[in-house]
């Protein structure tokens, strides 16, 4: 354990500063810089700067890095990153995906009161729409995993999207339409 009285001592040649010193100098530099910004704050020196009083502009993005020139050309055009976009595409699909059990439904909800004997063509042409929506439903869960695993590979963990389970989806969408009778 190192003398808190002790300053640490500077690295030989050849040697790595150890973290003790590199600390004790990363402090003495941030107290060099607001000893200078004190200094210049007594003199005067900030007290008339171009846009003294007026609101940051925070539209540049200082955590960018050597991305910022991208995204800027980006939100110029009315464009996100590629990772937004892909999510955007995940969100559009799902919804198209949604939309297709919707039309479903409500074909499923207009033939239910006529489930007579008499309306077997009309049963027959029901389970027929309702096998072609499953398969274009698995398709269509199949593609926005290939879309979450592309998204997750490049964007950032915050980001990421959770694979849907295409069995367990399928699963509730033969329990909510089950086959009719013929």
């Amino acid at each position: 354990m190192s003398d808190p009285q002790k300053p640490p001592q500077p690295a030989g040649p050849g040697q790595k500063p150890s973290a003790e010193a590199a600390g004790a100098r990363m402090r003495r530099r941030a107290d060099l810089i607001e000893e200078l910004l004190e200094d210049a704050r007594s003199r005067g020196e900030f007290d008339n700067l171009k846009g003294t009083g007026q609101p940051l502009d925070l539209r540049k993005d200082v955590y960018a890095g050597d991305k910022a020139l991208a995204y800027s050309l980006l939100k110029n055009n009315q464009m996100a990153p590629p990772e937004i976009e892909r999510g955007k595409e995940i969100d559009a699909e799902l919804a198209r995906a949604d939309h297709l059990l919707a039309r479903l439904r409500r074909q499923r909800n207009a033939l239910a009161p006529r489930l007579g004997p008499r309306y077997a063509a009309e049963r027959r042409a029901y389970n027929l729409v309702r096998d072609k929506t499953e398969m274009r439903y698995a398709e269509a869960l199949r593609a926005i995993n290939s879309k979450i695993l592309s998204l997750n590979i490049v964007a950032p963990s915050a980001l990421h999207r959770r694979a849907i389970d295409v069995g367990a989806w399928l699963r509730e969408f033969a329990d909510e339409f089950p086959r009719l009778p013929e």
